[in-house]
């Protein structure tokens, strides 16, 4: 009587090459290989915030202010006047730090207006917008490779363009109020050379946005008061010539930033003189 041999189990190795045999793996279609969602690009805004930024940006990397004191070069702070800054300037008459010491030299300034330049362009109606900057995309996600383009040619399909809107933006004109502190004249001097000098150009970072500066008069005042301690001040008013596209609600409900255009198929026709 013959007995027969248990069965020896397969290896993990034999068991994966089973598996692969039974599910063939089917052939690769680009035609078919598209985003399941379409990609919506970030709404592009420019705020208040922005310009401010532009200005902090200049006078800190382009202007670079400094003075010479005992023959030592000090690099001026410059500072954002808010509020409490601004507040407790205008009751003394000048800026302390927290050990109580006068902050001399200092560059501070604040943004105080802004008004619209109509006289540009504008979008028409906020509600409805009728003006817009077109951006066009070479590809886009309708023009996937299909059978369709390989039996009758691409060349006899129009494709279909993504457009992307931005609404025009509002020309604006912000006045900022500019002080400098100093403790000698010759100190001033020095300060409102460089920043005449850097008059009606584009301030800002050269990788993000660029608003024209216009500098017109830089009135001087000197308090020798006694018991005072002594401040060189000059109180001027840059100009800022910008632009401003808001991040609102009613800015993305207004108009649809993305459209697409239609695809054309033009069919060709082919005779022969007999059958």
């Amino acid at each position: 009587m013959s007995m027969k041999r248990a069965p020896l189990p397969k290896s993990q190795a034999e068991i994966s090459a089973g598996l692969r045999d039974q599910v063939a793996a089917p052939a690769l279609n680009r035609g078919t290989k598209t985003a399941a969602t379409t990609s919506t690009p970030k709404p592009f805004t420019v705020g208040l915030e922005d310009i401010d930024t532009a200005m902090m940006y200049y006078f800190e990397n382009v202007i670079r202010p400094s003075v010479f004191q005992n023959s030592v070069e000090i690099k001026v702070p410059v500072l954002y006047g808010s509020p409490e800054r601004w507040s407790s300037m205008q009751k003394q008459g000048h800026l302390r730090d927290h050990n109580d010491k006068l902050m001399t030299p200092l560059i501070m300034f604040k943004r105080t207006n802004m008004e619209k330049l109509r006289n540009i362009t504008n979008k028409l109606d906020a509600n409805a917008v009728n003006n817009f900057v077109v951006a066009k995309s070479r590809y886009n996600t309708k023009n996937a490779y299909s059978n369709f383009s390989a039996l009758n040619g691409i060349t006899n399909r129009s494709e279909s363009q993504k457009i992307i809107l931005s609404v025009v933006p509002d020309y604006v004109r912000l006045t900022y109020s500019c002080i400098i502190f100093t403790d000698y004249i010759e100190q001033l001097n020095k300060l409102q050379e460089s920043i005449n000098y850097a008059s009606d150009s584009y301030w800002g970072d050269p990788n993000r946005f660029k608003f024209n500066a216009r500098i017109d008069s830089f009135p001087n005042s000197t308090s020798l008061e006694t018991g005072v301690d002594r401040v060189i001040r000059s109180e001027f008013t840059i100009s800022m010539f910008g632009y401003i596209i808001p991040d609102a609600i009613i800015k993305d409900l207004s108009y649809d930033r993305i459209i697409y255009s239609q695809a054309r198929v033009n069919f060709t026709y082919e005779t022969t003189g007999s059958l």
